[in-house]
């Protein structure tokens, strides 16, 4: 019989935007998502603008920032990526956080961690291309991802105010069922998946 693993909440999760302007949509969007986020999903930002370039000469030096990716992801209960989408990818900068947080090889601080994505773009497709792009890398780090929920959010100018609230009723609505589908995934992935 397979072992279960019982972890009660609130449950900590890792927010990573996945760009790092100050100006974002992106962070304008996760701000609004932590205010709709069910009360025992407490999230906080972890942050990946200080990060060097990747180098796989630094495996047995990693830098301290690095060091400190890696622990915020490891104590983390779940992540939750909120991503714009560059040239039909991800930004440079969040892969260069995956490749920290999930090298060297046996180290990888996203195995078997629940994750959630979404993100907004003024454009129609809301990062649905750059989504799948993340998903793939997902999978391959062994990161469980929740695919009931999709949310391909169109950005339209005061969407989200001065006080990260959604403006649109229909939207908000949708991004707190989203924000309540994506409790429901961690809390079934923490209960069945044994974690490391």
């Amino acid at each position: 019989m397979a072992e279960t693993y019982h972890h009660e909440p609130p449950y900590s999760i890792g927010v990573i935007c996945g760009s790092i302007a100050a100006s974002s949509i992106n962070r304008h969007l996760a701000r609004a998502l932590i205010k709709l986020a069910p009360d025992d999903l407490q999230c906080s930002f972890i942050e990946i603008d200080t990060l060097d370039l990747y180098d796989r000469d630094r495996d047995d030096d990693y830098p301290p920032e690095a060091v400190e990716l890696k622990r915020a992801i490891t104590e983390a209960d779940g992540i939750l990526f909120v991503t714009p989408e560059y040239n039909r990818s991800i930004p440079g900068a969040l892969k260069n956080a995956i490749d920290w947080a999930s090298r060297p090889y046996g180290t990888n601080a996203l195995s078997r961690k629940p994750v959630g994505i979404i993100g907004t773009s003024p454009g129609g497709i809301g990062t649905a291309v750059g989504q799948q792009h993340l998903k793939a890398i997902m999978s391959f780090c062994n990161a469980p991802l929740m695919n009931d929920v999709e949310a391909y959010v169109q950005w339209k100018d005061g969407l989200v105010d001065d006080n990260d609230d959604v403006t649109v009723e229909s939207t908000k609505e949708f991004l707190t069922t989203y924000m309540q589908a994506y409790d429901d995934f961690v809390r079934r992935v923490l209960t069945v998946v044994p974690q490391a």
